[in-house]
């Protein structure tokens, strides 16, 4: 079993993902971000691959991308930096989060190697087609034991979701709204979503992501879901912090400063 079917088998909700970016807010803080995330609370790790055109983004982690291309950071630099994933004791899952063109310009089997050569343990790519994904590229992934994990947004259909569902390993991406990251959300609406995912009775856990910024939305997100995902609001702490790890302590502290029903 990975480390995310693990995770999930032991924790039933209220599971907290963290994204940040590679090589952001410098080349060389990934390991110590990724290290100060596990520290301080975070039970996944999505770790983005910056890219010049990311659809799915908003303006800050956009910027947390260039960022992070004008210091440097490559698919190559990321692996050579993960050789050490596994030997600083980080332990929790870790997803890949990126987008095709980069990933196919280093080689997608490749890619997929050396992802699970370090120690990764799934990949978000969101502009993976459903059928390129069936016909190609799941194999591929499945060859070196890593989850995939698709999305879904409110327009998704019914049978669609379920077809999303099928094909998922790990948990399902349930996208808040159609809007890009860091957009506020009326959780009144993703609610009545997230109820209706619940009831198609999927066979993968779901986390939920866009929007969820503080505790309040956490824990919204949590009572129809298995857990949430944070991006934009963790690169704002990151952005100006003097100590990487004492801003994500803090951060970390502010989503899940008492202890959640059932957590």
């Amino acid at each position: 079993m990975g480390r995310i079917s693990e995770l999930f088998k032991q924790r039933q909700n209220n599971i907290l993902n963290v994204y940040c970016t590679a090589g952001f807010p410098h080349l060389e803080s990934t390991l110590t971000v990724m290290k100060a995330l596990q520290d301080n609370g975070a039970d996944i790790i999505e770790l983005g691959m910056p890219y010049s055109d990311p659809l799915a983004d908003g303006p800050v982690i956009q910027e947390s991308g260039t960022v992070a291309l004008h210091n440097g950071m490559t698919i190559a630099k990321l692996f050579e930096q993960l050789k050490a994933l596994r030997n600083s004791s980080i332990t929790l899952p870790v997803i890949l989060m990126g987008y095709m063109n980069p990933v196919l310009q280093y080689g997608f089997e490749k890619f997929c190697a050396d992802a699970a050569a370090v120690g990764i343990d799934g990949l978000i790519l969101p502009d993976l087609p459903q059928y390129e994904f069936e016909t190609e590229y799941g194999a591929v992934i499945k060859k070196y034991g890593l989850d995939f994990v698709f999305l879904v947004t409110p327009e998704t259909s019914d049978e669609r979701v379920k077809q999303l569902d099928a094909l998922s390993s790990g948990f399902l991406y349930a996208v808040s709204s159609s809007s890009t990251t860091g957009k506020d959300k009326d959780f009144n609406a993703v609610e009545k979503y997230l109820q209706k995912l619940q009831s198609l009775q999927l066979k993968n856990p779901v986390l939920v992501g866009f929007g969820i910024k503080d505790k309040q939305t956490f824990e919204a997100a949590c009572k129809y879901a298995d857990g949430a995902i944070i991006g934009t609001a963790y690169i704002k702490a990151l952005e100006h912090a003097e100590d990487i790890n004492e801003a994500t302590k803090k951060f970390l502290e502010g989503i899940k400063s008492h202890p959640l029903k059932g957590g």
